[in-house]
């Protein structure tokens, strides 16, 4: 059966009240008509109380209305106030599949009112004949004091009575998520009860639904009926390792998605088990995204480093597999340069020395080698957002800013580049690195380069570990040609807070060690749990890669009444022209068209009219660089 005989042939009713919409409606009123009432939240809790005895049948129909109306104490001036509220609640899985409750043969029935509901739906194109509800009785000063006790809908059995009395043909299909709703399946006259989760779960009607549902999406799909996204997003598993904030769990959770946490890294092997059916992984800095991992992830659709580097990620490979990498460029600048600045002046003061001193019960006033940062030189290595952002602060404080890097780069203040490496390292005071993991940087700071600092310089790596040698660094800090040293990252550091840390670092009263800490303040690990899954949620949603580090970037806006098509190949010429005759061959229309490449791949957004074939998608997946297809919407 295909789509347009699915919407024919199946009767969709759904309930108003935390289905059709995220809350009681009742309960609502009653927050609008008791605001200034001195005991407003114990009758809303009562109403709350009595909605939740007839939802589990254990109240009747008739009794549970009449009492809720003599606590609500509303009157008709209050109705439109609700409905203005109401239409700002709809539930997010509906309101993202209207085109559904247009097409489709949907009823709205519910033990709530047609006062509140029809204005609720009146963008949505629902008759007033699918509408079945109750009514509002008022008396001649507009207060709500009953109901109209002779409509079908009013009784205990009423929903039942109504659908049975319509002598539908084709499917009944009930979506709801109380027992009022089950009982019309109980009854035999519905055929199948999905029980609705994306509001509230009702623990007593799960084990009798014949699906639970926790978005309108997943209920069209198992409905084979047309919607908004390609596939429900419930169906869609998120893994995210290495303590991740919670605000990105949330916020996948809040959008949908399947989400699983693992609060350490993950070897290879253990990897390669944890990916099988997972379309998103998150990720910091320990875990490894290897060209094998890559090869047993048979859904993965996008990487999200939740850091600033992707050396952890073979993107190479993961383009290869059509797999999209996100990272986070700028979210933690601010952190890491501010745990420069003050381990420079810690430094610069000899404070790791003092302090040891101290705990030992040893006091040791002096002003021997320390000093002010003002009117000392800093010199940055590496001048992107981090070493750019910190030459700006460190200038306010007084310093003196030189700068290496191998691109060119717009200097910012007072800052000056210098050509050479060497020409800096024997001219400043601190020096500090802020370079990438990329592979032509391991080592770049070994013993001729410490060898050409000035004496009684600092030195800072809170950039990536395997970028110095270690044992260089232990030499010039022993030898006391530096004053000292701060060290955020290591050639290798533990998978997990449970493992020991091992450096040839440890116990010199001349360094600061910090457990790759320079991005992990609260502030920093927030944006970044918003930055990268918003960036994950748009592609997944819109195609748009804005932003990636290894898909050409394309970010393009929705169209309404189209399908949109994502299709992923290797860059290889005439694979568009393929595409346009596939579609030309079946009279479809293109109504956009972007294509962007890079050396490796080219990646392509095709919007076209609503009319198709299945067969389109099979020879669109067919072309032989294909490397992964997707329709969208």
């Amino acid at each position: 059966m295909n789509t347009q005989e699915t919407l024919v042939e199946k009767q969709v009713f759904i309930d108003f009240d935390q289905t059709f919409i995220q809350v009681d409606s009742l309960v609502e009123l009653a927050e609008i008509s008791l605001a200034i009432h001195p005991e407003k939240e114990g009758i809303i809790d009562k109403i709350k109380t009595i909605s939740s005895l007839m939802e589990g049948g254990e109240l009747s129909v008739e009794e549970g209305i009449i009492r809720r109306i003599r606590l609500l104490q509303a009157r008709k001036e209050h109705i439109p106030l609700l409905v203005e509220k109401l239409k700002g609640m709809i539930s997010p899985s509906i309101n993202r599949n209207r085109d559904f409750l247009k097409q489709a043969n949907v009823f709205i029935y519910s033990y709530s009112f047609e006062e509140i509901i029809l204005p609720v739906l009146e963008d949505f194109e629902i008759s007033s004949e699918r509408v079945f509800a109750n009514a509002f009785i008022f008396d001649e000063d507009g207060y709500i004091v009953g109901f109209d006790t002779n409509r079908k809908i009013a009784t205990n059995e009423g929903k039942s009575k109504l659908i049975q009395d319509l002598e539908l043909k084709g499917e009944v299909l009930i979506l709801g998520d109380s027992y009022t709703d089950y009982q019309v399946k109980e009854k035999g006259i519905a055929d199948k009860f999905f029980a609705f989760t994306e509001n509230k779960l009702s623990e007593g009607i799960l084990g009798k639904a014949d699906h639970i549902v926790p978005t309108m999406e997943e209920f069209l799909f198992l409905n084979n009926f047309p919607m908004a996204l390609s596939y429900p997003k419930n169906r869609i598993k998120v893994l995210l390792l290495e303590n991740i904030h919670p605000h990105a769990e949330h916020y996948f959770r809040s959008e949908g998605y399947q989400v699983s946490t693992v609060s350490r890294a993950l070897s290879e092997d253990e990897l390669i088990e944890a990916i099988k059916g997972v379309s998103i992984i998150g990720i910091r800095s320990k875990t490894q995204i290897t060209r094998r991992v890559l090869e047993h992830a048979n859904r993965l659709m996008v990487i999200g480093a939740f850091c600033i580097g992707t050396n952890q990620i073979d993107l190479e490979a993961a383009a290869d597999h059509g797999v999209v990498a996100f990272n986070a460029p700028y979210s933690n600048t601010r952190s890491v340069v501010e745990l420069a600045i003050g381990e420079i002046i810690l430094l610069m003061r000899r404070v790791p020395y003092f302090n040891r001193l101290m705990h030992q019960g040893k006091w040791n006033k002096s002003a021997k080698d320390s000093y002010e940062v003002r009117g000392k030189s800093l010199g940055i290595i590496g001048y992107g957002n981090i070493g750019a952002q910190l030459s700006v602060l460190a200038e306010a404080l007084g310093m003196k800013v030189y700068y290496y890097d191998l691109v060119e780069k717009l200097a910012l203040g007072n800052a000056i580049k210098v050509n050479k490496l060497h020409d800096l390292l024997s001219m400043v005071d601190i020096v500090t690195l802020h370079v990438d993991g990329r592979e032509d940087n391991q080592n770049i700071f070994g013993e001729d380069e410490f060898a050409a600092m000035k004496p009684g310089a600092v030195f800072l790596n809170l950039a990536r570990g395997k970028v110095v040698n270690i044992e260089a660094l232990v030499k010039y800090l022993k030898n006391g040609h530096l004053q000292g040293a701060a060290v955020d990252v290591y050639p290798s550091e533990p998978k997990s807070n449970d493992d020991p840390f091992v450096s040839e670092l440890l116990g010199l009263d001349n360094v600061i060690l910090t457990p790759h800490v320079g991005g992990s303040t609260q502030e920093a690990q927030q944006n970044i749990a918003h930055y990268v899954p918003s960036r994950v949620m748009d592609y997944i949603n819109s195609g748009n890669t804005f932003g990636s580090v290894n898909f050409p970037n394309l970010q393009l806006p929705e169209q309404g009444k189209v399908h949109r098509l994502l299709h992923i190949h290797k860059n290889v010429p005439g694979i568009m022209s393929q595409v346009t005759k596939i579609l030309a061959g079946h009279d479809i229309n293109i109504l956009g068209q972007y294509l962007k490449t890079n050396e490796q791949i080219g990646y392509a957004i095709i919007d076209i009219d609503r009319a198709y074939d299945e067969a389109v998608l099979d020879e669109l997946k067919g072309i032989k660089e294909t490397i992964k297809f997707r329709v969208l919407y």
